[in-house]
C-alpha cells in the first residue's frame, strides 16, 4: 500500500512547511476512492444522487416527426409549383393548398393528402403522412379552406422536428458519475425510467475537538464559546447529499480524542475534525493520528486555513486494522473550516461519491478597493460581488478578514481568489471571483 509521504513526494512543489493550495489539491485527489455499493432508487428518490451507471434510451425522443409550430403541415415537394399570382415583377410567388384536415398532440390525422393539400397541425402534433415542411399559422392567409402563403420562406424540412432528435434510441441520455438535477429527473421521466442505480451515499461523520467548547442549549462558563464549525460542515455536507453522522464535542484528552476518531472510522468513509491541527497544540494530535493511521500534518501556503491534517486512519487502533476511513483535520477558526473545506475538502468527498468533477468556474471582476495581498500564498478573501448596468461585475471585500469573523461569509456571495504569486491590488484591478451560490 502506498504511504501518504510516498504519494506527497511525487507531487511538484511539495513542502510540508508551505504547501502550495494546488499541491494539496492533487495529493488528496489521489487518495479519493469512489464508494463501490450500488442502490436502486425510485426516480422521485434520485434528485442529487450520483448516477452508478450511463443511462440509455430505450426510446426515439421525440417518438415521431413532430411539428414545432403552429401552422399547415403539407409536402415540401409542394414548394416546387409556385403561381404568381401578382403579376407584378419582383413580387414574391404564392402557394395555395387546401386544408384537408387536423392534427393536434395526441390526436393525429389519420388520413393521406395530396401535393395540393395540406393538415392544420398544432405544436407537438404528428407529422400527417406524406407531410414535411410546416408554415407558420402567421405567415399564411385563409379564406375558407384554401391557405395562401408566400413560397420564398419555407425550405423543405422547415418546422419540423425529426424522430429521435433530442435522443435516439440507444444512445446515452446520461453518464455514470453524473449528479441527478431537476432537469435530469424530466429527462428520465421522458423516457418512461421509473427507477436508477445510483451510488450509496457517502458516510461522514465530523466532531469538534477543544474543551472550550459548548453545544447549543449549555451554559456559556468563562472563557468558553458556542460551538459553530459542526453546524457549518453539518450544512456544507448536506449541500453534497451526504450522510452526516455528528459526534459532537470531544474533550481535549487522549482517550476521548482516540475513542471518537476509531468510532467514526468504523461508521463512516471519511473522518472530519476541527480544532487540534495548529502548531502550537498538534503534538497531542499527531500522536494519536500516527497510533491509528497514515496521517501528515502541513502548513498550507493559504489563508483563511494554514493548518491541515489528511491521511487515512483506522477503527482497530493501528494501520491496517478494521475499517480505513480518509481523514481531515481543519482548523478551527470558523472560517478557516468553510475555506478548507470548499478547496480542499469538496472535491474529495464528491469524487469518493462516485460524482464526475469539475473545476469550480470563476469570473472576472473589478476590484472596488485597494487589497493587501503578501505573494507566496493563495488567500480566499469574502467579498460582496455585483453586476453594473453594462452587465460588468465589481467586487469588494466584506471588512474584516480574519479567520474566526464568520459574519464575514454571511454577508459575502463570493470569494475574491488572490492567486499564490499575486501581490497588492489597487481599486480598478481585476480579479477572480468563486460565487457562492450553487456552492455554499
Amino acid at each position: 500500500m502506498t504511504t501518504l509521504n510516498e504519494t506527497s513526494s511525487c507531487v511538484a512543489q511539495y513542502d510540508a512547511q508551505a504547501m502550495p493550495v494546488s499541491a494539496v489539491q492533487a495529493i488528496v485527489r489521489e487518495w479519493a476512492t469512489p464508494v463501490t455499493t450500488v442502490e436502486r432508487v425510485h426516480l422521485r428518490d434520485a434528485l442529487n444522487r450520483v448516477l452508478a451507471q450511463d443511462i440509455v434510451s430505450p426510446i426515439d425522443v421525440p417518438a415521431h416527426d413532430n411539428s414545432a409550430m403552429d401552422g399547415y403541415a403539407f409536402a415540401g415537394a409542394a414548394l416546387e409549383v409556385q403561381t404568381d399570382t401578382t403579376g407584378v415583377p419582383g413580387e414574391k410567388d404564392e402557394l395555395a393548398l387546401n386544408v384537408a384536415g387536423k392534427a393536434f398532440a395526441g390526436h393525429p390525422f389519420a388520413g393521406s393528402i395530396e401535393r395540393t393539400q395540406c393538415v392544420r397541425v398544432m405544436t407537438g402534433a404528428t407529422m400527417p403522412a406524406g407531410c414535411d415542411t410546416v408554415v407558420p399559422q402567421e405567415a399564411v392567409t385563409r379564406d375558407g379552406d384554401t391557405i395562401r402563403f408566400p413560397v420564398s420562406q419555407l425550405r423543405t424540412g422547415a418546422n419540423r422536428r425529426l424522430a429521435g432528435e433530442d435522443l435516439a434510441k440507444g444512445s446515452v441520455a446520461l453518464k455514470a458519475g453524473r449528479i441527478v438535477r431537476a432537469s435530469d429527473l424530466g429527462l428520465l421521466a421522458s423516457l418512461g425510467i421509473g427507477e436508477v442505480s445510483v451510488r450509496r451515499r457517502l458516510r461522514v461523520a465530523f466532531f469538534s475537538t477543544g474543551d472550550e467548547l459548548r453545544s447549543i442549549g449549555q451554559p456559556l462558563d468563562p472563557g468558553c464559546v458556542y460551538d459553530s464549525n459542526r453546524y457549518t460542515l453539518f450544512a456544507m455536507l448536506k449541500r453534497l447529499d451526504v450522510d452526516p453522522i455528528d459526534l459532537g464535542v470531544v474533550r481535549d484528552e487522549p482517550a476521548a480524542l482516540e475513542e471518537a476518531l476509531r468510532t467514526a472510522a468504523s461508521s463512516a468513509d471519511v473522518v472530519i475534525t476541527s480544532g487540534g491541527v495548529s502548531v502550537g497544540e498538534a503534538d497531542l494530535t499527531k500522536q494519536m493520528l500516527r497510533m491509528l493511521g497514515d496521517v501528515a500534518h502541513w502548513s498550507l501556503a493559504m489563508r483563511p486555513g494554514r493548518p491541515l491534517a489528511f491521511g487515512r486512519i483506522w477503527s482497530g487502533g493501528k494501520p491496517g486494522a478494521g475499517e480505513p476511513a480518509i481523514f481531515f483535520g481543519l482548523p478551527g477558526n470558523p472560517v478557516a473550516v468553510m475555506a478548507t473545506f470548499y478547496q480542499i475538502v469538496r472535491e474529495v468527498l464528491l469524487r469518493m461519491s462516485g460524482a464526475t468533477t469539475h473545476a469550480v468556474p470563476m469570473i472576472r471582476a473589478s476590484c472596488g478597493d485597494a487589497i493587501r495581498k503578501r505573494p507566496g500564498r493563495t488567500e480566499f478573501q469574502r467579498g460582496i460581488a455585483q453586476r453594473d448596468a453594462q452587465g460588468a461585475w465589481h467586487v469588494a471585500p466584506t471588512g474584516s478578514q480574519g479567520s474566526g469573523v464568520l459574519s464575514s461569509m454571511s454577508e459575502a456571495n463570493c470569494f475574491i481568489v488572490l492567486a499564490h504569486d499575486q501581490g497588492d491590488l489597487d481599486p480598478g484591478d481585476a480579479v477572480d471571483i468563486m460565487l457562492f451560490e450553487g456552492l455554499i
